[in-house]
């Protein structure tokens, strides 16, 4: 267990690529009670100078694209060529039970046993966006712990899922062709934020339907405003289930770091993101500050109940809520 008379020794432990260690400084960093927070805080300022070494990749697509397929096979590829590998894998809570059926370790059975590989399956816990609300600090843990690739699997629930590009260096759309669905992958805030498109299941009968598809994405991409201008992003296919195309997908990455770090952007990119994490991480803060104070939070119950009730609308109600804040915070 991790507390103030363990920390330093969890902290060397992480250092040394401890997996118990790294697992259990994950479940500190997820917890939602003060006092972890506070422990999390100090564990997180501890590592800061170990981290920031590795690729960060976001993997996205449409339920079915194979994400979990894909990844047991490029990790594998990745472990061969002697990476350390963590994956990242954000399931879709509940909205009724808000569990997680958490399976990614069984889908990712090559993986999951290597010993130079390292799977956190995480709860995205209702947060909006695709991703864990801790993901970025999971990210910079595995970096502490020497893992020199850490890939982000989002949940596959839409175009909130780009918010991935906010806390990764290359975002990685996985799409499929021939499921009457392609039109899926063309949205545009998807196609605006994706580094590489790759089309799996590139095999088989499948194959002249991959070939259109990925004429069709290139063609859509021409007409969208590039992301950086250094770099224009590539549409490759591959075929997961019988390990063919991974390499090109792993070459065209190292092509897009090689780019952005000769240019600058990828410093650059790091920087506006640890920036805009503390933006989030203050205004989460205040809101939390704001409800825990027991006048506000019993007038808000009283608004709310008044909205439910249809005695007030939505719009008044967000009206008196105004008015309580400035009266109990800005006055």
């Amino acid at each position: 267990m991790i507390n103030d008379a363990t920390l330093a020794s969890y902290v060397a432990r992480l250092r040394l690529g401890d997996r118990v260690a790294l697992a259990r400084a994950m479940t500190l960093v997820e917890s939602s009670h003060p006092r972890h927070q506070a422990l999390s805080a100090q564990l997180l300022d501890a590592i800061m100078p170990d981290t920031g070494n590795a690729i960060r990749l976001g993997i996205t697509g449409t339920p079915g694209a194979g994400k979990s397929t894909f990844l047991d096979a490029f990790g594998m590829l990745l472990v061969g060529e002697g990476h350390r590998v963590a994956v990242i894998a954000v399931d879709p809570s509940s909205p009724i039970s808000g569990g997680s059926l958490l399976g990614d370790k069984i889908r990712m059975s090559a993986l999951s046993r290597s010993s130079s590989a390292f799977i956190r399956p995480v709860p995205s816990g209702g947060y909006a966006g695709g991703t864990s609300q801790r993901a970025r600090e999971l990210i910079l843990l595995s970096e502490a712990a020497g893992y020199d690739v850490v890939i982000v699997e989002t949940v596959g629930v839409g175009q909130s899922e780009t918010e991935v590009a906010n806390i990764v260096d290359c975002f990685i759309s996985l799409q499929i062709a021939g499921g009457g669905d392609e039109l899926q992958g063309i949205k545009k805030g998807i196609m605006e934020m994706a580094d590489l498109i790759v089309i799996n299941k590139d095999d088989g009968d499948n194959r002249q339907n991959v070939a259109a598809a990925r004429q069709m994405y290139r063609s859509a991409l021409h007409i969208l405003r590039q992301k950086y201008p250094q770099w224009q992003p590539q549409v490759l296919s591959c075929s997961a289930q019988e390990k063919r195309g991974i390499d090109a997908v792993w070459q065209s990455i190292n092509a897009f770091y090689t780019t952005l770090s000769h240019s600058g952007e990828l410093t650059a990119l790091r920087q506006k993101q640890a920036v805009a994490w503390l933006h989030q991480q203050s205004e989460d803060a205040l809101l939390s500050m704001v409800f825990n104070q027991p006048d506000f939070a019993d007038a808000y119950q009283q608004t709310e109940q008044a909205v439910a009730q249809n005695r007030i609308s939505p719009r008044a109600g967000m009206a008196q809520i105004q008015q309580l804040i400035q009266r109990l915070f800005l006055t």
